[in-house]
């Protein structure tokens, strides 16, 4: 903790003499404005602006419009310049002798028209920045992630700053795993069945953007208490016809996409499907486990060596409609059908010794045992949106309803045969089948009071419900089975969540950008599992964000956010998994919600060589926190059945959890070399009442270079590496890895090929974990087969050929002068 905070104060001082180096600079100002569609009034959102210098070809700085259009284009040297807006499908639109004089210059509302040519006549000069710092966000833009390519979003993650994951899918947001996933901005059940499947799910090449939210304000949701992370799909709002295909094959991955939009006038249609393979892999596993009994006079050792075998599967697809009624009114619907799964099998060879603590053996049992374990789960999501906005700036309603219904299911069957002792076998056969159903009613406003102060209110109706049985059925001496009746079961679980918020968006002295709000949620919960009873809870969870600019190459701000982790399916589930006797987990129906309070000091810096640096320091502070705990049981006794020499692991609502820790992001390009760095460390402790305190530090450091040569081939590298960290029992894993890509564009621009290679001089990864309790120490070795090569092909399609239809609402649109600085 002491080198910890040293560390942080180094941070501070060095941010410091950097203030004070960019307070001395001047001669400085900012390009602003609003991208829309010239007949339709709609925002052109993610439109590129490049900035260029006189007589120059080539921008030397530029950036993205923002989802409603607007851009603010920092730190620009007092000059005279040229800027061009570009957007696939749309003529570029040019505007000379903008004049910046230490102040903003305004061009006002720019109005792109459609372009009536084919799609290998568009040409895009410039692309969003990879990482954009947003006051309330971070974005991660996934266009040039060559190494991601043929990849799925785990994959894409893995690159994201702020963003661990585990070998396994295991995802952290600053050091905590409780976080809320979007899709689009909306929930899904698919998450609810196996957060690291539905992510593995999804591939890469349908991902357009990554947004990190870690201290979400109170429009949104109050669950999650690491934050919140949405993965934006890929959309189009160009009219015509076109698409894309998206192929990959390899040694370890399979997937493929395929995307159709079509617009015409106000009317847009978007379908996309995909799918995906992780072919099978065997995994050698290694587990030695000592434990003791109640008197220690004798030790008990168990080791299990063998091997699994895990094949995984998965698809997406979606369909989707927009109409803008009239300039002011935009109806949206969308529908989707998600769905993957899992097979697993595996050969475990056990032996089971019991000896005296001088070594004297009183009992040796040696066993074979043969598992299989199948998970699917499948998810219809749809939604309908409906959005007005006013001719009053900034004014909007917002009323959605989304809604999404999952059925589940888990098998597992298991079947111990003893090769000394004389015992029969053993087995179980277990079904898991259940549903899972999610809906959601908010509606929002927006009202912009004046040019200082924006008021954001809104309510929200949030309806759960799963639902599961638990099928057991006890393998007979004769080789049959029968049902085991104290091992079926039903659980069914209902939540509704009442919500309202107010918000307001602000300036302060015109020193300070501000959001702050409130938000309420009732929370009420029923479920019909022996011995449930949950009552009803308030939830009053503020926020607040300050933001500064220091100059216009840098800023500074302060964040607080109050948030809760609601139980999920998996968390509550109480079926048996005893797919291996001897180590045994289940869900818990008594959790309580995991209360968080997320403090974050935030920096970033842009250069004019196109460089930028973010700095953040967290500190994550959660009461009644939700762990995993693993108890041994000489012999444990479950709904009729005795299992001896167990380890169960299920989940409690555990004491505190503090987090502190530091993340730094740097880009610097270099021509055209780019190499981009995340560094994140941070310590983490454990306090739970009966034990001792736990403290362990982490960091992960992971590395991207990429370099585009001439003829469009481009290559990238990146590594990365989270390293072990003691936790509340024992010890995660280290886990290291690196992947080549290589991307060649041909066809002008509209096809490529691409190459991709990870870990390609190891085969496998090994991972230990240990375990410790009162009576028992454990450790695990698994060797996971990583190593993979892969090659991916990639081509758009379509033409642009719509006529535009006059708009009855033409002549309400005014084009604003460029603001010269005159």
């Amino acid at each position: 903790m002491k080198r910890l905070v040293i560390k942080i104060g180094y941070l501070i001082l060095t941010l410091c003499g950097l203030t004070l180096q960019a307070l001395a600079q001047s001669g400085r100002g900012k390009i602003s404005g609003k991208v829309i569609d010239a007949v339709n009034g709609a925002p052109v959102d993610y439109a590129t602006i490049s900035i260029y210098k006189p007589g120059n070809t080539s921008p030397f700085n530029g950036i993205s419009a923002d989802i409603k259009g607007n851009f603010v284009v920092d730190n620009i040297p007092d000059g005279t310049y040229k800027v061009t807006v570009d957007f696939l499908g749309y003529q570029r639109a040019n505007i000379d002798n903008v004049i910046v004089k230490g102040g903003n210059s305004s061009l006002g509302v720019i109005k792109l028209s459609a372009t009536q040519t084919a799609l290998k006549d568009v040409k895009i000069t410039a692309s969003a920045p990879v990482v954009e710092n947003k006051i309330d966000k971070m974005v991660y833009n996934t266009a040039n992630d060559l190494t991601a390519q043929g990849g799925v979003a785990l994959d894409v993650l893995k690159k994201v700053p702020q963003i661990s994951v585990d070998i396994d899918g295991n995802v952290e947001l600053q050091g905590n795993s409780a976080i809320r996933f979007l899709i689009n901005g909306k929930p899904s059940s698919i998450f609810g069945a196996s957060l690291a499947d539905a992510l593995q799910s999804i591939p890469a090449s349908q991902i357009k953007s990554i947004e990190v939210i870690t201290s979400p304000g109170a429009k949104y949701d109050a669950s999650g208490t690491g934050g919140i992370i949405n993965i934006i799909l890929k959309d189009n709002k160009v009219q015509g016809i076109n698409g894309s295909v998206n192929v990959s094959a390899g040694t370890r991955l399979e997937n493929s996409s395929v995307n159709l939009n079509i617009r015409k006038n106000n009317f847009g249609a978007g379908l996309f499907f995909s799918g995906n393979e992780q072919l099978n892999t065997r995994t050698y596993t290694s587990n030695n486990r000592h434990s003791y009994n109640n008197t220690r006079d004798t030790v008990t050792t168990l080791l299990q060596d063998g091997y699994g075998g895990f094949k995984r599967q998965g698809y997406e697809s979606g369909l989707n409609f927009q109409w803008d009624i009239t300039k002011y009114d935009n109806v949206t619907a969308t529908v989707g059908l998600d769905h993957l799964s899992n097979n697993g099998d595996a050969m475990t060879n056990q032996q089971q010794q019991m000896l005296s603590p001088g070594g004297t053996l009183f009992n040796n049992l040696s066993s074979l045992r043969n598992s299989i374990s199948n998970m699917g789960s499948t998810a219809t999501d749809w939604s309908l949106n409906y959005k007005k906005t006013f001719k009053k700036e900034g004014r909007e309603l917002d009323l959605l309803y989304t809604s999404s219904y999952g059925t589940h299911n888990s098998f597992a069957s298991q079947q111990q045969n003893y090769l000394t002792g004389g015992y029969p076998s053993q087995g179980t056969i277990s079904n898991n089948p259940g549903h899972d159903r999610q809906t959601q009613i908010s509606l929002d406003y927006t009202e912009p009071v004046n040019d200082n102060f924006s008021l954001e209110t809104g309510a929200k109706l949030t309806l759960e419900s799963l639902s599961n049985n638990v099928i057991t059925d006890t393998l007979l001496n004769n080789g049959g089975y029968i049902n085991n009746v104290s091992q079926t079961y039903g659980f069914n679980y209902s939540r509704k969540i009442y919500a309202a918020y107010l918000s307001g968006s602000f300036k302060l002295f015109h020193f300070f950008d501000g959001k702050a709000g409130l938000r309420y949620e009732r929370t009420v919960t029923s479920a019909d599992f022996a011995g449930t009873n949950i009552p009803g809870y308030n939830t009053f969870a503020p926020s607040f964000v300050l933001s500064h600019k220091l100059d216009k190459s840098q800023s500074i701000k302060i964040a607080y956010s109050y948030r809760i982790e609601r139980p999920d399916y998996g968390d509550l589930n109480p079926f048996y998994n005893i797919s291996d006797p001897h180590n045994i987990s289940t869900g818990n129906p008594l959790l309580r919600p995991e209360i968080g309070h997320n403090y974050e000091l935030g920096y970033s810096k842009s250069f004019t060589d196109g460089s930028n640096l973010m700095a953040s320091a967290f500190n994550r502070y959660n009461t009644d926190d939700i762990q995993a705990f693993s108890t041994f049981y000489p012999s444990l006794y479950i709904g009729g059945t005795d299992y001896s020499n167990v380890t169960l692991t299920q989940r409690y609502n555990i004491g505190s959890q503090t987090g502190v820790g530091l993340n730094l992001f740097g880009s610097i390009p270099a021509g055209k070399f780019i190499f981009r760095s995340n560094v994140q460390l941070g310590e983490r402790t454990n306090r739970t009442p009966g034990l001792a305190s736990v403290t362990g530090f982490g960091y992960r450091v992971n590395l991207n270079a990429s370099y585009q040569f001439p003829a469009d081939l481009m290559a990238e590298l990146f590594g990365n590496y989270n390293s072990s960290q003691k936790n509340l029992q024992g010890t995660r894993p280290a886990f290291g890895f690196y992947n080549i890509a290589l991307r060649k564009q041909f066809m002008n621009k509209k096809a490529s090929i691409g190459f991709t290679a990870a870990n390609p001089f190891a085969q496998y990864v090994n991972q230990v974990t240990t375990t410790h309790g009162a009576s028992f120490d454990q450790a695990n070795l698994r060797r996971v087969p990583y190593r993979s090569f892969g090659i991916t092909l990639s081509y758009k399609f379509g033409k642009l050929e719509f006529k535009k239809e006059k708009d009855d609402h033409t002549n309400d649109q005014q084009v604003l002068p460029p603001d010269n600085g005159n």
